[in-house]
Parts: structure tokens; C-alpha cells; sequence
């Protein structure tokens, strides 16, 4: 038995085995070390090197900084001015979720936080003006998954440390496909309601007074993305001191200029930040253990020649990796794929003249769509349990939400212009 089926197969029974994806990825590397007759030693020091960076500590902070976000009211304003903006459209609430949602992507750059964050306040509202708990709960399910699509994001940040790329030009390049995505999510939930009559009692006209008012009271919080990302795009701080500024400004907006933080608040936001970035780190490490028995085996070449192989060109080659991705958004996190995929398919793609910019983004893309999947995806459960119901009772509605996020990826793919766009103009 070759070393790259012991690896592929202890991963796959592990994780049927519902072991936390860190154990699963590590617990895969260690047996197939030992298989493969290579020194212990080594998990240790590719797991220790692939934490060991400085671009890194951006995950950390933006996580600090979108939970002070949340909690410190920039949350509940963003709310409303997406209300005052999309709220009087066909569907109402529904897009006022989806466009709050990719608003909140824009402070935290992740799927749970965001899905978390808004649907707290959306689907209760939601329930209350006649929508389903199973549609709101299914709408905020593939809604958070803008997350990491819209800068700053936590993904491609990692994604940028694996392939090497800048940090800067796949933010830039995120912003365009998240608006996409949120623009077919807004188009299908909008259908949905006219046809089932979802919501109709909470129609409202539009009234520019009201939106004037909203985004006053959310200026504060829309400044976020344009001080982190104007920052990172001029050159005055590098995306891991941009985490640093956005957390510093969710505590001063937090505490000085919306009042709405306590020292509780904060002591709970530290641990849980310190909680959820020792898993990622946790993932990380192991993430790159595994990569370095991809590579020290040939497995990443030969999987990779395969590819290229059976590719006759571009766009066959992004087809096939976003079935691929597709299929493991629904079995491992977004980040630990991110890690798992880079070695294997970069290189092919680099040499078919695929730009790392524009693969990352699809690649974040598509992976992101996994946390709103069975039987691993993260928002299918907390989108149930704020809305009081089983995770079951969500699928049917978001399977045409995924469908049109799918639909989101395949215009980016097919119109590489619209993912390059921003990183060309900013970065020449």
C-alpha cells in the first residue's frame, strides 16, 4: 500500500469517526510518518514552523475585532441601515439579512462570526414578521458564508501565507465576487418570497430620510473596512498590523463612542478569541505537517500531474477544482482545506497561467460555501439553534441558496476580470 493512500484513507476514517479536524489532519500525518518510516521529530517541527509567522497574528486580532464589533453595537447599526436600504424590496427582512451579513463580513472575516453576529438579531426579528424559522434560519445559513469572501478575510490570509501571495491583492480581489455572491443570494431569496408569499405583512416604502439617519448612526462602523483596507492598499500598515488597528478601534468605538462594552464583555471576547485561535493555530500546524508529507512523498506531484492530465485547459481545470472543493467544503473546515489543497493544485494551475490572486479568491469562495453543507458546515448549526429548530428543517431552503452562491462562483470563474479587477488597479 503506497504512503499516499495510508495518508488519504487514516484521513477519511478518521473524520468519519467525528474527530475534530485538527485530530483527524494530525492523527492522519503521525500514522503515515511512522508508515513511511520518517523521524517523529519532524510533525513537531513542521507544525511549529508553519505557526511560526508573523501574518499570522492578523488572525487573532480580526477575530478580537469583529467580536468587539458585534457586541459593541456596530452590529445592530449596520442592521438598520441595511433595513433603511433593501428593506422595502420584495422579501423585506430576507435582504435586509443578506446585506447586513455582507456588512458584518467587511468587520470579521468569518462565516460563524458573521452568521452568529446577525442572525442573533435577524431571525427572531424574522419570526416575529411572519417569515418561517426554517427560511430565516436556512437564508442566514449560506448568508454568513460571505464572510470570508468579503475582505478582511481570515482564509485568505491563510491562503496567502501557503501560496505565498500578497495578503493586500486577494482582499482587493474578494470584494467584487462578495458582492456577487450577495447579489444572487438577494435575487433567489427575493423569489422564494414572492412565490411562497414570505413576509408580505412587513413590506415597507422606501424613506431616504430613514436611510440619511441609519447611516449617520453607522458611520462610525462603516469606517472599519476603509480605515483596514485603505490602510493595507496605501502602504501604511501591513495586513497583520491592520488586525491590530481594527481591534483597537472596535474597543475605542466599543467603549467611547457607542458605550456599549463592559469589562464582562471584553474579558469574554479575550477567552473566546484566545479558544478560536488556538484551534485555527491548532489546524494550522497540523495542516502543514500534512502538506510536508505531501511533498516529501510526491503525493502533491503525483496528484497534481493527474490534474493536469485530465485538464485540456483552464477553465476544465477550474471546473474540476471546484467539484473538488465543493466536496471537501462538506467534510473539513475552510481553513484546513485552504492548507491541504495549495500544494497540490497551485502549481498546476501557475503553469496552465492561472493567477495565484484569482485561484485564491475562487478557492476561498468555494470552500467558504462548506460551512453552510452537510455534515460539517458550521452555519447549518448555529443558524438552527438561534432559531430554535433542527438543522434538518433548514436544508430545503438552502439548497436553492446554495445553488445561487454556486451560480456567484461560476460568473467569477467564467469572468476572471471581475476578481482581478480591484488587485490590477491597486497593484499595477
Amino acid at each position: 500500500m503506497s504512503i499516499g493512500i495510508i495518508l488519504f484513507v487514516c484521513l477519511f476514517v478518521l473524520l468519519l469517526g467525528g474527530l475534530p479536524i485538527a485530530a483527524c489532519i494530525g492523527g492522519a500525518t503521525l500514522i503515515t510518518i511512522v508508515a513511511g518510516g520518517l523521524p517523529l521529530l519532524n510533525f513537531a517541527s513542521k507544525v511549529y514552523s508553519s505557526v511560526n509567522s508573523f501574518t499570522l497574528m492578523a488572525i487573532p486580532f480580526f477575530m478580537f475585532a469583529g467580536s468587539l464589533m458585534a457586541t459593541g453595537g456596530m452590529s445592530r447599526r449596520l442592521i438598520r441601515l441595511a433595513s433603511a436600504l433593501v428593506g422595502w424590496i420584495t422579501g423585506g427582512l430576507t435582504h435586509v439579512m443578506i446585506l447586513a451579513s455582507a456588512f458584518f463580513a467587511a468587520l470579521s472575516g468569518s462565516a460563524p462570526a458573521t452568521c452568529a453576529a446577525i442572525g442573533g438579531m435577524m431571525i427572531p426579528e424574522m419570526k416575529k414578521k411572519g417569515f418561517p424559522p426554517e427560511f430565516s434560519a436556512g437564508v442566514q445559513c449560506v448568508a454568513g458564508t460571505i464572510g470570508p469572501i468579503i475582505p478582511p478575510s481570515i482564509p485568505m490570509v491563510v491562503y496567502a501565507i501557503s501560496a505565498g501571495s500578497s495578503v493586500g491583492a486577494l482582499f482587493a480581489g474578494g470584494l467584487i465576487p462578495g458582492l456577487i455572491y450577495a447579489l444572487c443570494l438577494m435575487g433567489v431569496s427575493g423569489y422564494i418570497c414572492k412565490k411562497k408569499g414570505f413576509g408580505a405583512e412587513s413590506k415597507s416604502k422606501y424613506d431616504k430620510h430613514e436611510a440619511w439617519e441609519a447611516f449617520k448612526d453607522s458611520f462610525w462602523a462603516l469606517l472599519v473596512p476603509v480605515i483596514i483596507l485603505g490602510g493595507i492598499y496605501s502602504g501604511i500598515f501591513t495586513p497583520t498590523e491592520a488586525g491590530a488597528v481594527a481591534a483597537a478601534y472596535g474597543l475605542f468605538a466599543g467603549l467611547v463612542i457607542y458605550r456599549e462594552l463592559s469589562a464582562k464583555d471584553i474579558l469574554k471576547i479575550l477567552i473566546d478569541t484566545a479558544a478560536n485561535t488556538s484551534l485555527v493555530m491548532l489546524i494550522v500546524g497540523c495542516a502543514g505537517a500534512f502538506t510536508w508529507v505531501l511533498n516529501i512523498k510526491g503525493i502533491a506531484a503525483a496528484i497534481g500531474g493527474w490534474f493536469a492530465a485530465v485538464s485540456s485547459g483552464k477553465f476544465v481545470f477550474m471546473a474540476l477544482t471546484i467539484l473538488l472543493l465543493l466536496f471537501m467544503g462538506c467534510f473539513m473546515e475552510c481553513c484546513a482545506s485552504v492548507l491541504m489543497v495549495v500544494p497540490i493544485l497551485l502549481p498546476v494551475a501557475t503553469s496552465l497561467g492561472i493567477d495565484p490572486v484569482y485561484f485564491g479568491v475562487i478557492v476561498v469562495m468555494t470552500l467558504s460555501l462548506g460551512m453552510a453543507t452537510p455534515p460539517v458546515g458550521e452555519d447549518l448549526y448555529i443558524a438552527a439553534s438561534i432559531a430554535g429548530i433542527k438543522f434538518e428543517q433548514e436544508v430545503k431552503y438552502v439548497l436553492p441558496l446554495v445553488g445561487a452562491a454556486i451560480l456567484a462562483i461560476v460568473i467569477c470563474t467564467a469572468l476572471p476580470g471581475l476578481v482581478m479587477f480591484l488587485p490590477n488597479l491597486i497593484y499595477g
